[in-house]
């Protein structure tokens, strides 16, 4: 994963009081972190198979280099799905909207994604850096992490928690939601 994808908006929701889990697909005896593109190591408190999407109210997928991975895991379509049908927020930045592609989820549907995803999310919006359509939640990589983490929690929550967030951090751009 990129780190900075999966940091920065975990950081926002925890300041707004957003319980979070982390999660990561591991098979019987594998440690328990996710190694980072920069080489950070980020604790997993559950695998993704333990995870249930009624006992959430979004499923976020930072970007990096690992979404090639989660592509090709069954795991993970069936979960993006499972969220999908329980009508739970997905909220998916850089190249993670990929799994939405995947899942069938971007029909008629305003997104953008990472640059190098436009083979294949060719009707990506190439202008914003985030994007709320329906429950998904998309942003464009990690420079609009914060904006997207933001943007999460204006939808959880709300936007009043959210500007508060953001004045906390000093954050001075806009985001959508």
């Amino acid at each position: 994963m990129e780190e900075l994808e999966c940091v920065a908006p975990v950081d926002v929701l925890r300041r707004a009081g957003v319980q979070v889990q982390l999660v990561q697909l591991t098979q019987p005896g594998e440690h328990a972190w996710v190694e980072g593109k920069n080489g950070m190591r980020i604790f997993a408190e559950k695998s993704l198979p333990q995870i249930k999407s009624a006992d959430f109210d979004l499923l976020m997928i930072p970007g990096g280099p690992g979404v090639a991975q989660l592509r090709k895991d069954p795991r993970v379509l069936a979960g993006v799905q499972s969220f999908a049908a329980a009508g739970r927020w997905l909220a998916c930045i850089c190249a993670a909207p990929l799994l939405l592609h995947d899942a069938g989820l971007l029909r008629n549907k305003q997104y953008t994604a990472h640059p190098t995803t436009a083979a294949t999310l060719n009707k990506r919006d190439t202008k914003q850096a985030v994007i709320i359509d329906g429950r998904l939640i998309t942003a464009s990589g990690a420079g609009p992490a914060i904006a997207f983490g933001l943007s999460i929690v204006s939808c959880l929550i709300d936007r009043e928690t959210a500007e508060a967030v953001a004045k906390a951090i000093e954050f001075e751009g806009d985001f959508p939601g």
